[in-house]
Formats: structure tokens, C-alpha cells, sequence
């Protein structure tokens, strides 16, 4: 047996509680090795011989309640009870220690009383009465036997509603564990030091074994109430101590990570329930472990953070927080736009580009993560979260990662490579953009391949660039004739990389001649004196200008512009109402109150009547820029 198979064997012998090996026979019989025993032995010997045997001789010092294979919130408060009289904390300490190592006696643990239905109480009732219609015709003896055997069954019974064959069919928010009193019993226990320490004992013998059983053994698809382990596990308010950060919570963590999609799901709607209180204290808890670990370590780009599985593991959790969060937030899922169009059959044919390496599954639209499927729920749809969503930033964490490393991972989709990207939620808006800016010169650098590629094949000199030739004194009317043309003609073509040239200056664009060309054209586009947006003084935000001369055909012009300066990775200082990106996420969103008609009307004070009708064309016009008349 080699040293893996002997590993697994010990730790399946210790989750079974097997005795351990007789003491060698040499070590056998020596009184001072045992100075107790000797001592209790020669007590008790002395008491019997001399015929005075107390009462306290024949009583047990304390009760180790060994048989105690699971526990209630009576039970801890009884146990403590006896405790506090003797000032003597060790057997609760070994109740714990022994419950909560075991993954087996937490899921029986806490259970909420069984609450029978209709037709389990009408059964129940029907049985009563024919047991008491043969207990009247039956013989006193037989009557006697037949009142035994149902007090036995009903024993087991008692025993077996804690037991494994309780399996009950529980909603998709419903667990079987009493959340309320695991709250209660940590507040009482948790105040002693010594109590404590049990917790992160059994803690540490616990993970490894759940995460055995989740891995190997599929112990939640054969019972949903393994989930209580978690439950019970989570509840505790000091978890994210420095005591459990080192070892207990990272193995934890590992574990609550291997759960199946179903279980992160029923998780993340429970947490939902929550309040906006404990949703936060589970947010610090994960928080905690991945910046104690990411500031304990030194991580570069030989020794990634995306290695380590504490943090990884511990990201995953957050993650499921992080629905919890949503799911329980304000949320709007009844104004997704529907997609009218058709959707494209996908051919049989590979075309160039993806004979170059472009994968077809980009065909499908964008990457959606599992659990965000299961739940049934996007990001978007939540108005208001619980807790802010700034809170799930990990700005240690955003100063070790390797984006260009981590954007890889991404891209490549391997089981043994971990993308942080995967957990949007805990990078900021800077490693937001550096991923972007990756994705963006990869896509970049494939349509250079495309063209060069064109180019041999049709013999003919393609650019392998969008080159822009402008004029200063008319770099809006130039940009978009130019965007218009280009957009028609062949749009793949604003994938590829810009370059800008102004006529009649020389100079090579290196970036900043295109950041130039988009400050310029944006100081253009949102002067008020063009009349295409309007500017709100008291939001300081643009918006849509109704009465403006434009067709629509130059707004989607702007559009492209604003774009490519994104896909061109520059800034630019744009400011629109959050109802903006709500449509560009597939929303329909609300107007902000600041550019309603009844902000225009200025209700309800008017000097005269031709001032009211002055103001009520007003906001007619407004209704109609905005599709409300």
C-alpha cells in the first residue's frame, strides 16, 4: 500500500470512529505510565476493603455523553447547564469537537421539528382509531404485546427523524436545519475562549472529509440536507478571526467550493433571505481570507495568485454571496428587450476567420456563468443590491494580479486555470479595462492576420489598418462621411486597429494623435451651440436634444465614434444617465426625473396663460424625444 492509498484508508477509518490499535504488549502494565488510573484503581481498592463506599465512589466524576451523536438547542443548553454547576467545560467541548468534525452528525443536528400535512395527520388519525378498535377486541395479553410494538416503532422513529432516511422533499429556498437556533447557540458559546477553540478544531478535522465526500462520493445528490453542514458552518459570526484564517477557513472554503451547481444555487437563494447585515458579514468573512492571504504571500508573475487555492476557493464563495446579494436586492426582470430578430442557423462551413483560430462559440454572444443560468438571473436585472456592489472589490488582490496572464486563462477555459474574470465583481475598474484593452489588441491583431491573409489570396494590397484622414477646421463633417462609408461598405473593418492622420500635419499615430482626434470630436459633438445633446446643470449629464435637426442615422454615427474610442483604449469624458447603459444592457429603462415633462412644466405656479402654454408645447415636445407621446 503506497502512501496516497494509506492516506485514504486513515482518513475513512477515522470517519467511521474505528477503535485504534491495543498498545504494544511492552508498554502494557507499567502503573507509572498511567499514574491516574493507578491512582483511581488503588482509591477504589482502598474503598471496597475498608466497606466505605460513598455515594460519589459509585457516581461517575462527569458524564462524557458519548452517545450523544448529534445536537439540539436544548441538548447544547443542558449540557452547558451541567457545565456551569461544575465549572467543568470539557464535555461540551467534547460534544463539539465530536459533532461538528463529523459531516454525518451536523446534518442531523438543529433539525426544525417535522411538521406533518394533511394527509400524514389523517393517516395518523385513521391508524389511532383502528389501534383502538383491536385493543377492545383483543385479549388483555395480546394487548399488552401489541402496545409494545408500536411504542417501539414509534421510538425508532424518534430516532430515525434525525436519522439518514429522512430524506424530506424540500423547496428550493427550504432546508431542513433551524437557522434561528445555530444563531442562538453560536451567541451563548462563542463568548468562551475555550468553547471556541472547539469550533476551530473540529472546523480543520471537518473540510477535508466533506470535501472527500463531495468529490468522490456525491453526497448531496443521495441527500439535499448535506447542504446543512455549510448552513451550520457559516453561521459562525467569527470566522473571519485570524485564528481561522491561516487553516480552518481556506479548507472550508476548498470544500464549499466543490459543491454541485444545484447546492450553490439553493445557497444563494437562502443567503438572499438574509438581511442586508449578514449578507455583509459573509462578504467579510471571504474578503478576510483572500486579503490575509494575498498580503501573507509574495505573487508574481512566476507565482501567480491565480495558484493558490485558498484565494481561488475562497473567490468562489464569494461569488455564490455575491447572487445572494442580487437575488435579494430590487430586482427588474420583467423589461428585458426582446430580440426580435431571428436567430442566424449556424453553418456547417468554416469561414476564414475561423480557420485563422476565431472560436464559433463567440457566435453565442458573450460567456454566462453557470450559477447565473441556474439562478435564472443576470447582473443587470438588479436595481438596488442589498449591500453595495463596491464591496465585493479586492484592491489587494487587484494589485497582484496578472491581467495578462489571468486574461489567458480566460480565454483558454482550462479546468486547472483559474480566471479572476470569471468573478467580474472583484476586480475595479482599472483591471476592468486592462482586460478589455487585452481583448481588444488580440482582436485587433487577428484582423491584421485576416487581411495579410486576403491580401495573398485575391493578390491584391489590402490596409491592414483604419486609417482616418481629417481636416481640423471639419474633423466632425470628415469622421463620420468617412465612418458612414466604412460602415456600409465593409464593418469589419472598424475591428481594426485606428490611425489618424490630420491633413497638412506630419507625424506618425502612436496613440496619441487618435486620443487627440477623439477629444477634439467629442468637444464637437457635445457643444450645445451643434444641438445635438443638451447639458443638465444640476445632474451634469447629457442628454438627447429633441428639437435637434439630426436624423437618427448621425446619431448611430456617434455611436461608432464613441465605440471605436473605447475599443481603441481611450477615455474620453462622456457623461450620460445610468438609463443609458441600462438600453445598451438590453434594458428598458426610466427616464431620470431631471429631463421628464413635469420637470419642464415647472408645476404648479404660472404668471399667466400664455406662459402655461408656452411650457405645455414645451413638454409636449419633450414626450415626443422620448417616445411618450
Amino acid at each position: 500500500m503506497d502512501n496516497n492509498a494509506a492516506a485514504i484508508k486513515a482518513l475513512e477509518l477515522y470517519k467511521n470512529n474505528a477503535k485504534l490499535c491495543d498498545p504494544h504488549p511492552s508498554k502494557k502494565g507499567a502503573s507509572s505510565a498511567f499514574p491516574e488510573n493507578s491512582a483511581k484503581g488503588a482509591h477504589n481498592f482502598s474503598a471496597c476493603s475498608n466497606g466505605k463506599m460513598n455515594h460519589k465512589d459509585l457516581q461517575p466524576s462527569r458524564e462524557d455523553f458519548r452517545d450523544l451523536n448529534y445536537l439540539t438547542e436544548e441538548k447544547v443548553y443542558e449540557i452547558l447547564s451541567l457545565c456551569s454547576e461544575t465549572e467543568d467545560y470539557s464535555p461540551l467541548i467534547r460534544v463539539i469537537g465530536r459533532v461538528f468534525s463529523s459531516a454525518e452528525s451536523l446534518v442531523q443536528s438543529f433539525r426544525k421539528a417535522k411538521q406533518h400535512t394533511k394527509e400524514e395527520l389523517k393517516s395518523l388519525q385513521a391508524k389511532d382509531e383502528d389501534k383502538d378498535e383491536d385493543e377492545k377486541e383483543t385479549a388483555s395479553g395480546s394487548s399488552t404485546a401489541m402496545e409494545v410494538e408500536p411504542e417501539a416503532s414509534a421510538s425508532s422513529g424518534d430516532g430515525s427523524s434525525h436519522g439518514e432516511n429522512n430524506v424530506q422533499k424540500l423547496g428550493p429556498v427550504e432546508v431542513s436545519v433551524d437557522i434561528e437556533a445555530v444563531r442562538r447557540v453560536y451567541d451563548r458559546l462563542l463568548s468562551n475562549e475555550k468553547i471556541e477553540a472547539a469550533f476551530l478544531n473540529a472546523l480543520v478535522y471537518l473540510s477535508p472529509n466533506v470535501e472527500c465526500d463531495l468529490t468522490y462520493h456525491n453526497v448531496y445528490a443521495a441527500d439535499s440536507n448535506y447542504l446543512n453542514v455549510f448552513i451550520i458552518v457559516m453561521e459562525n459570526s467569527n470566522l473571519h478571526s485570524p485564528e481561522y484564517l491561516e487553516i480552518a477557513l481556506p479548507q472550508f472554503c476548498k470544500a464549499m467550493s466543490k459543491l454541485p451547481l444545484p447546492a450553490l444555487a439553493k445557497l444563494a437563494r437562502l443567503w438572499s433571505q438574509y438581511g442586508a447585515d449578514q449578507i455583509r458579514r459573509l462578504v467579510e468573512t471571504f474578503q478576510q481570507l483572500i486579503t490575509y492571504t494575498v498580503i501573507s504571500n509574495e505573487f508574481s508573475s512566476e507565482n501567480l495568485v491565480n495558484e493558490d487555492d485558498g484565494v481561488v476557493a475562497a473567490t468562489k464563495c464569494l461569488k455564490i454571496v455575491y447572487y445572494a446579494n442580487v437575488l435579494g436586492g430590487d430586482l427588474d426582470m420583467d423589461h428585458n428587450e426582446e430580440d426580435d430578430d431571428e436567430p442566424i442557423p449556424e453553418s456547417s462551413e468554416l469561414t476564414l476567420q475561423e480557420l485563422l483560430g476565431e472560436e464559433r462559440r463567440n457566435k453565442k454572444g458573450p460567456r454566462v456563468d453557470p450559477l447565473e443560468t441556474e439562478l435564472g438571473i443576470r447582473a443587470s436585472d438588479c436595481r438596488k443590491p442589498l449591500i453595495p456592489f463596491e464591496e465585493f472589490i479586492n484592491e489587494p488582490l487587484n494589485e497582484v494580479l496578472e491581467m495578462d496572464k489571468d486574461y489567458t486563462f480566460f480565454k483558454v477555459e482550462t479546468e486547472s486555470k483559474f480566471s479572476f474574470m470569471t468573478c467580474p465583481f472583484i476586480l475595479n475598474a482599472v483591471t476592468k479595462n486592462l482586460g478589455l484593452y487585452y481583448d481588444n489588441r488580440i482582436r485587433m491583431y487577428s484582423e491584421r492576420r485576416i487581411t495579410a491573409l486576403y491580401s495573398l489570396v485575391q493578390g491584391q494590397q489590402l490596409n491592414p489598418y483604419l486609417r482616418l484622414k481629417v481636416r481640423r477646421d471639419h474633423i466632425i463633417d470628415d469622421a463620420l462621411v468617412r465612418l458612414e462609408m466604412i460602415a456600409m461598405e465593409n464593418p469589419a473593418d472598424l475591428k481594426k486597429q485606428l490611425y489618424v492622420e490630420f491633413e497638412g500635419e506630419q507625424g506618425v499615430d502612436e496613440g496619441g494623435v487618435s486620443k487627440e482626434f477623439f477629444q477634439l470630436v467629442v468637444e464637437e459633438i457635445f457643444n450645445p451651440d451643434i444641438g445635438m445633446f443638451t447639458y443638465d446643470e444640476s445632474t451634469k449629464l447629457f442628454w438627447f436634444n429633441p428639437s435637434s435637426f439630426e436624423n437618427e442615422g448621425q446619431f448611430t454615427l456617434i455611436g461608432i465614434v464613441l465605440g471605436l474610442a473605447i475599443y481603441n483604449n481611450c477615455i474620453l469624458d462622456v457623461h450620460f444617465p445610468m438609463v443609458i447603459y441600462r438600453k445598451l444592457m438590453g434594458k428598458k429603462g426610466t427616464l431620470p426625473t431631471s429631463h421628464t415633462c413635469f420637470n419642464v412644466l415647472l408645476l404648479p405656479e404660472y404668471s399667466t396663460k400664455e406662459k402655461l402654454k408656452e411650457r405645455l408645447l414645451k413638454a409636449i415636445t419633450y414626450a415626443k424625444g422620448f417616445g411618450m407621446l
